[in-house]
């Protein structure tokens, strides 16, 4: 199970008409002792696509900081490859090609396949990644399991957890409304059934995160997004920032039509660019994908990226050719696909050698692979996901936006 704890509209005139939630509490200015302004703006730890309609302030803060700041490095979550968290069932046509009998989107920990691709956090590193910005984790992945693994947290399952921090009807609700108050007394409530859950997960953390947002916001202009649930009470993020002398209010709620540039700004940085000059390789990706350094591989290149909110993976491998290397041979070794559907081989646009196929391998499960050949190395492709992903073209925009050089 990946879901872990994880636990700003400036008044702006705007020659648009507008509309104004005034009660929406998620976004808020600080303001430090030396006058550098930041931003701390409450999440959802979500791909539901109705958490993504931020506000004009919202994305003029995003535009404006200098820095993205979340709760953790999303991309420690971008694990190695492990079986796919839902079963596809699948038949297969005349042709070979592989459907299920069902159009329902498949469910992951943060959402279902309907969603936005990143749940609401990763969307806010990938624009950081992809905008240039810098990035900043308050904490790690690690950190965050030994909260779990602690004696205070006792006999509770992860799963139980699971259970209190869900994004819920009621507490998605209150989320849209921005009402930060109710959301954190639904989590108090919720935590405070087990004796010093409520501390270790949300006071202890605040008061951990503030010291370390401290310096940062003084230092630079920050955007800062954490769990909605963090933000409000005596012990919240707003009232601790207060204590070390920044000045925090909270900003009106405006939703403008036509868009405003800050919203074409943000949404516009939708891709990372992946370039490695030395195996000669161009790769386009939603965000910035994992470079991994498996001792026990042979590859001399491993990327890895997920879409996390729906639960679609891509992954990359380049290994050094020998002199008797053939697709015959790769096909069978990275491939291995079911006997109703077996790979083939097929013809690029640049006139290279590839063989693609609906793969069954282990650990990732069934998967969409090819398999390119240059007179140096071979590259392995691999996309895989949920029922629409798997019966979308999707995979094969991947491939072929591929470039080598």
């Amino acid at each position: 199970m990946k879901r872990l704890v994880f636990f700003l509209p400036l008044l702006v005139t705007f020659a648009h008409s507008q509309r104004i939630e005034p009660a929406n509490d998620l976004l808020w200015e600080l303001k430090a002792p030396n006058g550098k302004i930041s931003y701390l703006y409450g999440s959802l730890h979500s791909n539901d696509k109705r958490l993504f309609n931020f506000s004009d302030s919202t994305y003029y803060a995003l535009q404006k900081a200098e820095m993205i700041a979340l709760e953790l490095d999303v991309t420690e979550l971008y694990t190695a490859p492990e079986k796919q968290a839902h079963s596809l069932v699948l038949n297969f046509d005349n042709e070979g090609e592989p459907y299920t009998n069902t159009a329902e989107a498949s469910k992951t920990s943060y959402g279902d396949e309907d969603g936005m691709p990143q749940f609401l956090d990763a969307y806010f590193q990938q624009y950081a990644d992809n905008s240039g910005k810098e990035f900043f984790a308050l904490e790690t992945l690690a950190a965050q399991r030994a909260i779990l693994n602690s004696a205070a947290v006792g006999e509770i399952s992860e799963y139980r957890i699971e259970q209190f921090l869900t994004t819920g009807d009621k507490m998605i609700d209150f989320y849209l409304k921005g009402d930060i108050y109710r959301l954190h007394d639904l989590m108090k409530n919720s935590l405070s059934l087990y004796e010093n859950l409520y501390n270790q997960l949300i006071i202890d953390r605040n008061k951990q995160m503030a010291d370390k947002l401290s310096p940062l916001m003084i230092d630079k202009s920050v955007f800062c997004a954490v769990g909605a649930g963090h933000l409000s009470g005596n012990t919240g993020l707003i009232q601790l920032m207060r204590a070390k002398g920044f000045k925090a209010r909270r900003i009106l709620a405006t939703f403008s039509e036509p868009p405003t540039s800050a919203s074409l700004h943000v949404k516009s940085a939708r891709n990372h660019h992946y370039i490695n000059d030395t195996l000669g390789i161009k790769l386009y990706f939603g965000g910035k994908p994992k470079v991994f350094n498996d001792s026990f591989s042979e590859a001399l290149l491993q990327l890895r990226y997920e879409e996390l909110g729906q639960g679609n993976t891509y992954t990359v491998e380049v290994f050094l050719r020998t002199f008797d290397t053939g697709l015959q041979q790769l096909s069978e070794r990275f491939i291995a696909s079911p006997p109703e559907s077996p790979a083939r081989e097929i013809h690029l646009p640049n006139g290279g050698e590839a063989v693609e196929g609906f793969a069954d391998t282990y650990p990732e499960g069934y998967s969409w692979t090819r398999i390119l050949l240059t007179e140096e190395f071979f590259i392995v492709l691999k996309a895989y996901g949920g029922n629409k992903f798997m019966n979308s073209t999707r995979p094969f925009r991947f491939f072929d936006q591929l470039e080598l050089f």
